[in-house]
């Protein structure tokens, strides 16, 4: 091997440890960040909703940086080699990193959700304080409509939004928590990954004062592909005179 080839193979290694230093430092600065936020967050619903919505993004952004950094290490170990050894070294560690980021993905889309769904029920379901320091009570699906408007209500009928209402019995102090009835996917039949999502709703019966209403919902599978569909009953409309009495 040439001088020059040499020259080149070392600046790399010299550059490379610290590129690989740099990546790692950035992928572990996000865990150790998502784990911090985890830690500092103590209200259940901010802490379910921020689990909800970033976590497997997260935790894929640094296990890709970590995976990368790591392949760029591993292309900095041998000293003296040819240019053609150097090529040959980084296509592998290229195909190794590119197998290891698959893996990973893999199971953070398919597996993980199922982890990650038990501690949101946890959350959601855990009892809440109020601000008197008293446990509060979750209201039953028939309770809670008391402390929901008629906007609210209908969100809830449409099975795009659930409501959740806790209330302290003693002084009477309520909160109202909002989820996204569409936003957890479920477990498919065909292949049992959790990756079943709604990708549209339609009413095809409206609920009257007099019968109940018909939505039906259409599913698709983010894995394999299935495709079905599920049928769920509008609640039939409160008529004026109960409205009335349910007030007073």
């Amino acid at each position: 091997m040439n001088k020059i080839d040499q020259g080149l193979l070392d600046t790399w290694n010299l550059y490379g440890n610290y590129v690989s230093y740099a990546i790692a430092a950035v992928g572990l600065l996000i865990l150790v960040g998502h784990l911090f936020k985890l830690m500092i967050t103590k209200d259940h619903k901010e802490k379910y909703d921020y689990i909800n919505m970033y976590e497997i993004n997260l935790l894929w952004y640094s296990a890709l940086l970590i995976i990368i950094a790591l392949a760029v290490y591993a292309n900095t170990l041998v000293a003296e080699s040819g240019m053609m050894w150097f090529f040959v070294r980084l296509f592998v560690s290229t195909m190794f990193a590119i197998i290891a980021g698959v893996i990973v993905q893999n199971i953070l889309k398919f597996y993980y959700p199922f982890y990650i769904e038990k501690r949101l029920k946890l959350l959601r379901f855990s009892p809440r304080i109020s601000p008197e320091g008293r446990k509060m009570k979750l209201l039953s699906e028939e309770e809670e409509d008391v402390y929901l408007d008629e906007g609210m209500q209908a969100e809830e009928d449409a099975f795009s939004v659930d409501y959740d209402v806790w209330i302290d019995e003693e002084s009477g102090y309520t909160k109202i928590e909002k989820y996204n009835g569409r936003l957890h996917a479920l477990k498919c039949n065909e292949c049992n990954y959790q990756t079943l999502r709604v990708n549209k709703e339609e009413v095809v019966r409206s609920a009257t004062a007099d019968e109940d209403g018909e939505l039906v919902k259409s599913f698709t599978c983010g894995y394999c592909g299935h495709k079905e569909k599920k049928s769920y009953t509008i609640a039939r409309l409160k008529a004026p005179t109960e409205e009335a009495g349910s007030g007073s």
